[in-house]
């Protein structure tokens, strides 16, 4: 089955009807997002993110969102342990919310809150935390769920139109990064946009203390900064290689 929004792979809304008895146990696994190699992030995140994460630009249908680079294969997530864990401090929010997530009406006026039936915590034996009580309302485990996803749905929609007045400006370009193996293959990763300095510079004066009064000057500037982790994400790349012979030796 192909998988809905990078990570979701049966995503259903969340009722009474169908999940009276239903819990969810967490864990320290994140073998849900190992075979994606970038993920959505919220302009928020920027700050946090930039520390770890090589931060860019990709088009989703009309709207330019931002998204972290986790890795150069297309389904590789470097930023994960041998045994599934994070590896890194900070975890975008987009994992974070996982199992839950939002749908959006037809008509996009409402939202749905659906889990993800495939996630492996789901359990009908009332292993973690309950989604409804006796009383068959929403537990509060439920309560906190929706205000974080309401929470990353505004920032969200801040987000969209942050990167639809980047898009107005024209101030992105595309780019490409290269990583060469100690065998010499060459692994490239494309498909996305960065900001451009020069046209950045050339902003006029007006537009530039509008953007400095707003934050996007800063966001623009973190985001720049942030490319210099595409080094991190290689030097990851090239310590799974190096770990290889010795796992593919091993009995």
């Amino acid at each position: 089955m192909s998988k809905q929004l990078l990570i979701y792979e049966s995503a259903v809304p969340v009722s009474t009807t169908r999940h009276a008895g239903a819990s969810v146990e967490t864990n320290d696994s994140y073998a849900f997002c190992a075979g994606i190699n970038a993920v959505p992030l919220m302009a928020i995140e920027f700050p946090r993110a930039a520390a770890e994460y090589a931060i860019v630009f990709t088009a989703q249908g009309d709207d330019l969102m931002p998204a972290a680079v986790l890795g150069v294969r297309n389904e590789q997530n470097l930023y994960l342990s041998a045994d599934l864990r994070w590896k890194a401090d900070y975890i975008p929010a987009f994992i974070r919310r996982y199992p839950f997530v939002f749908a959006s009406s037809a008509d996009g006026k409402s939202l749905t809150l659906c889990i993800d039936e495939s996630h492996p915590g789901f359990n009908r034996e009332g292993r973690g935390s309950a989604l409804f009580g006796d009383d068959a309302e929403p537990t509060p485990y439920v309560t906190k769920v929706l205000e974080f996803l309401q929470e990353y749905q505004a920032h969200f929609e801040r987000t969209r139109l942050f990167g639809s007045h980047i898009k107005d400006l024209g101030l992105l370009e595309p780019m490409q990064a290269t990583v060469t193996t100690p065998k010499g293959e060459a692994l490239s990763l494309g498909g996305f946009m960065v900001v451009s300095r020069d046209k950045l510079r050339a902003l006029d004066g007006e537009t530039l203390q509008q953007m400095a009064r707003n934050d996007e000057l800063e966001l623009l500037y973190v985001h720049l900064a942030s490319l210099r982790n595409f080094n991190e994400v290689k030097d990851r790349l090239l310590g799974t290689l190096a770990e290889q012979p010795a796992a593919e030796g091993a009995v």
